[in-house]
């Protein structure tokens, strides 16, 4: 079941003689449960693709649908809203809030919403990521693996439609890179989570089921490898 369809996305930045097109003409769609890779050279357009794919930008041209929502149609405030409760964002560094222990970097996304948590799936995420006995923890009492599954741990609680990762190994040594990759291949598996990832590593994006890569802006191949 289709999940995301991006249809004639476009970005252009600047103006004139200035003028740089980071996406051109991308059309791209993901299926529920999927786990795609989007890998290409620096500056190929593929976080800019990951940033509108997740409403953090807004295309030039072009429609991006989540669930049925075109995303186009959303103002600031109703944006803010769906990323928060729709779609996952993990990056290379952790943005964990430092004051807040653990758990409530974790429960942030429901806090603002003031829900209350589902304890069990909290219970079974914390325990799969493997950081059930540091929720009480700081983020500076952490090791940068710890601080990342934090990170994912937290992307997952409102069971988004899309985990979006920016090379989220990027700021890891070789063991924890290859431990994280584990962890959203379980995420993916375990929970049916639909997930995106950027890379410029091929190794990390030979880890996924489908690898996209983007050159120029562009879609240049699509390959299914499961």
């Amino acid at each position: 079941m289709n999940i995301l369809s991006c249809e004639g996305v476009s970005k252009v930045y600047g103006s004139g003689e200035n003028q740089v097109a980071a996406l051109d003409s991308v059309d791209l769609e993901v299926d529920r449960g999927e786990f795609v890779a989007i890998t290409g050279a620096s500056g190929s357009g593929k976080s800019t693709l990951l940033h509108i794919l997740g409403g953090v930008d807004k295309p030039t041209d072009g429609r991006v649908i989540v669930e049925g929502t075109d995303l186009a149609g959303l103002n600031q405030t109703q944006a803010a809203i769906f990323r928060r409760r729709k779609v996952g964002l993990v990056y290379q560094f952790y943005n964990l809030i430092p004051t807040l222990t653990v758990r409530k970097n974790i429960l942030m996304p429901l806090t603002l919403d003031r829900k209350k948590p589902d304890e069990a799936y909290f219970g079974e995420v914390v325990q799969s990521l493997g950081i059930a006995d540091r929720l009480e923890a700081l983020p500076n009492q952490l090791s940068g693996g710890q601080q990342q599954r934090a990170a994912i741990a937290r992307s997952l609680i409102y069971r988004p439609a899309l985990l979006l990762a920016d090379e989220p190994t990027g700021n890891l040594d070789q063991k924890n890179s290859g431990e994280i990759m584990d962890l959203l291949k379980l995420s993916n598996r375990s929970l049916k989570q639909t997930i995106l990832l950027i890379t410029h590593d091929e190794k990390i994006a030979l880890e996924a089921d489908r690898i996209i890569t983007i050159e120029d802006g562009r879609i240049v191949s699509d390959e299914r490898r499961r």
